[in-house]
């Protein structure tokens, strides 16, 4: 699955405030056989989504047609437990874009960003803010600016930074994965082999 191009990003947004969600309720582990990233998006949350009859339940957020768009509002400690990628992949074959929490775990973050997923960490403060004005109003619009490394409430105009490293930001705006990056950067590492093999020879002649 390629990496999309991200930018800028508006959108409504589905809440969902449980603290330390973990790896295995994003993708039960019975559905890890696959070795591509496309079709998990099906399965996400499976457990709190369907009963074992494969009856939605009528009040998870994702059965709510109340609530959608491209971002997802966790609650602290998101995407704790195993390593697998999959979890990164079945939010994002999904549709969502981003994921924000007032923490992620380390891995699962670095799963996200290797997959086109951008995890938006916030303060304590700005998530609470965020879930109280989407649960009264679930039209409401977040606006996701990476190059600024900016989220704002677009109503309000309510804004938070968010650190993220510069490498990634670059990969994400380019829709670069780790080997597009290396291409792209192919004429500057031939350059700096050059320069280094030059040098090498100046110094075998001293």
């Amino acid at each position: 699955m390629p990496i999309a191009k991200f930018n800028i990003l508006e959108s409504t947004c589905v809440p969902l405030p449980a603290e330390n969600i973990d790896t295995d309720q994003i993708i039960p582990a019975r559905f890890l056989k696959a070795t591509s990233r496309e079709g998990f998006g099906e399965n996400l949350f499976r457990d709190w989504r369907f009963d074992k009859r494969g009856n939605p339940y009528p009040d998870f957020i994702l059965n709510n047609p109340d609530y959608s768009g491209h971002i997802l509002i966790g609650g602290k400690n998101f995407g704790s437990g195993s390593s697998r990628e999959h979890a990164a992949w079945a939010i994002y074959d999904y549709g969502f874009k981003v994921v924000i929490s007032s923490f992620f775990a380390d891995i699962f973050k670095n799963n996200a960003l290797n997959t086109g997923l951008l995890p938006v960490q916030v303060t304590k403060s700005f998530l609470k803010t965020l879930l109280i004005t989407i649960g009264k109003n679930p039209g409401t619009i977040v606006k996701i600016d990476l190059p600024n490394q900016e989220i704002s409430l677009t109503a309000s105009g309510i804004k938070e930074n968010f650190e993220i490293s510069s490498y990634k930001k670059d990969c994400l705006i380019n829709g670069y994965d780790d080997i597009d990056y290396l291409i792209n950067m192919k004429d500057k590492i031939i350059d700096y082999e050059k320069n280094r093999l030059f040098w090498k020879n100046e110094l075998s002649l001293l």
